[in-house]
């Protein structure tokens, strides 16, 4: 039976959609499956992993002879259509258990699983709270803290991201227990107050789909469960059941030591020291003097590197250690070509801004060295 006529890239765009969540191997076979639905011109495709379901629908130049539903291996179908060439018309026939899909004189035969074994996510019912923003806003936020999470930790509310919504404030909250990232936007006319985690898988999935463009992601919140709806895609997350840490209290009010430092100088002389750091470590020693900030670092080879920059500073001297990705992380995310730092003594934290970006700070803990 003929399933549908489509191009390669107008099934291939949706299938990269949704098959990032799909686990390559699963204790559930049909997980590691992409469910495949055809009525008229319209093609949805569904993918789940039982904690987070996406939807794409898409309409257009598809010739599909009846309604149809199926479950197909999306890996194997998404290097399939990789490998096939563009611009090409692919036809999929659906008999017997198996899927075949051609093109040109390309013949593949996949096996396949009932629609109606699929399990589905069925959206939570309640009140919730809602909230819109671009996408562009959206992926920005996402990428100034997403990096402080924790990964596989045992305290399993550190493994996602906090989204705290209330007086027309959005907030996003990352940290490992090490460091910690926060980010707050303004949102005008929402007044719920809502704090909600969201799942490590989540939070990259979603900075991985959302486009640098001024379309709007509409977000529900709310019965354990996050709601988003961007362009074609519909993604539902399971949230992450638990307290997160009083993030307000371990952000530093009062440092007295701050040094503004340029990025272009700063970052290559960071990765210059990294070098040669204790591998399990990484730690770095910042050591500030009137005028001057040096990095050094050594390893178990007793290898040794140091970096000097010339700072606008005139306070106390101070002897610090940090681990070196730490500091890697957020100079990588963040945009802006100068940032703060702001320091007290050994054994505090250190808080970095961004000037002109009022709602973004990151708090790093210190390390012996």
């Amino acid at each position: 039976m003929l399933l549908m006529k489509i191009e390669r890239e107008q099934l291939l765009r949706p299938l990269q959609s949704v098959s990032g969540i799909v686990e390559k191997r699963h204790t559930l076979p049909i997980l590691s499956n992409v469910l495949i639905e055809t009525e008229g011109d319209a093609l949805t495709l569904l993918a789940t992993d039982i904690e987070i379901q996406i939807r794409t629908r898409t309409t257009g130049s598809i010739s599909a002879a009846q309604p149809a539903a199926l479950t197909v291996a999306a890996r194997k179908l998404q290097d399939i259509l990789r490998a096939l060439p563009e611009g090409q018309e692919v036809s999929l026939d659906a008999d017997d258990r198996k899927l075949t899909v051609r093109c040109g004189k390309s013949r593949f035969t996949l096996q396949t699983l009932p629609a109606q074994d699929y399990p589905r996510m069925q959206v939570a019912e309640g009140e919730t709270v809602k909230l819109s923003l671009t996408q562009r806003k959206l992926k920005r936020l996402l990428s100034l803290v997403q990096y402080s999470m924790a990964q596989q930790d045992i305290r399993y509310y550190l493994n996602g991201l906090l989204l705290a919504v209330g007086s027309e404030e959005l907030r996003l909250v990352a940290t490992d227990g090490h460091r910690l990232a926060y980010v707050s936007e303004a949102l005008p006319g929402v007044t719920d107050k809502l704090d909600v985690i969201l799942p490590r898988k989540t939070v990259l999935e979603l900075s991985r789909q959302l486009a640098d463009t001024d379309d709007p992601v509409d977000i529900e919140l709310g019965g354990n469960q996050a709601r988003l709806r961007f362009g074609s895609v519909e993604l539902i997350s399971k949230l992450i059941d638990g307290k997160f840490p009083d993030y307000e209290r371990v952000i530093p009010k009062d440092h007295p030591k701050e040094i503004m430092l340029q990025r272009a100088s700063f970052l290559p002389a960071l990765q210059r020291a990294a070098i040669l750091t204790n591998e399990k470590f990484k730690g770095v020693r910042v050591v500030l003097s009137s005028g001057l900030l040096k990095l050094i670092s050594s390893n178990a080879e007793q290898e040794e590197a140091q970096e000097e920059l010339e700072v606008d500073y005139t306070g106390d001297a101070l002897d610090i250690g940090f681990n070196v990705s730490y500091l890697l992380d957020v100079l990588g995310n963040v945009a802006g070509d100068t940032l703060s730092l702001r320091l007290n003594d050994g054994n505090s934290s250190a808080l970095i801004t961004l000037p002109g970006t009022d709602g973004f700070k990151y708090v790093v803990m210190p390390m012996r060295v």
